[in-house]
């Protein structure tokens, strides 16, 4: 199997669609691109939502490997800025409660798992250890399916993934949920 480093993306600007990051968010890259440096990361997978490719970009920068897009990393549901904030807040709510209700324009919590599941399947050929950046939705997702929502971190359902936190999954097992000491 591969150890996989699911990298959260960076902080991002707080708007609707296909937000970049914040410089923070960038810093916060940086510093997980030479963590992950030192890991041995022989390649950079990312979600084509821009800010996940901005923190690879990051990510490649540090560690000067090629980052490659797959669209299987993507968030579940993504805000457009369509509806109003409050009702995509519900909606990802009643999605996160509801592990099969299919939101208009989103993938379930199931759905999204499985996709991830996927996409970590499809690497397990490849050698060494690989970094992917992704969401903090499709994320939880897949560590629910894994571990089951009782061993998940306290709060990890209700607060989310902090930004350029880091969730090692080494084919089914989990190694690592959400860590942010590479930052401190």
């Amino acid at each position: 199997m591969t150890l996989v480093y699911l990298v959260q993306h960076g902080d991002r600007e707080r708007q609707p669609g296909d937000p970049a990051l914040t410089e923070l968010g960038r810093e916060q890259a940086t510093r997980t691109g030479q963590w992950l440096k030192d890991t041995g990361v022989r390649s950079v997978w990312t979600s084509p939502l821009r800010r996940a490719s901005e923190t690879a970009d990051c990510l490649a920068a540090v560690t000067g490997l090629a980052v490659r897009s797959d669209a299987r990393l993507r968030e579940r549901l993504n805000w457009d800025g369509d509806v109003p904030l409050d009702d995509f807040l519900a909606a990802w709510a009643a999605t996160t409660r509801d592990r099969d209700l299919v939101p208009a324009g989103g993938d379930s919590s199931r759905q999204a798992a499985a996709r991830l599941r996927a996409f970590l399947t499809r690497l397990a050929p490849e050698q060494g250890p690989v970094a992917a950046v992704t969401h903090g939705g499709v994320t939880t997702d897949l560590l629910r399916d894994l571990v089951g929502d009782d061993r998940l971190p306290d709060g990890l359902l209700d607060a989310g993934v902090p930004p350029c936190a880091v969730t090692a999954v080494d084919g089914t097992r989990v190694v690592m949920i959400a860590s942010t000491a590479h930052l401190a």
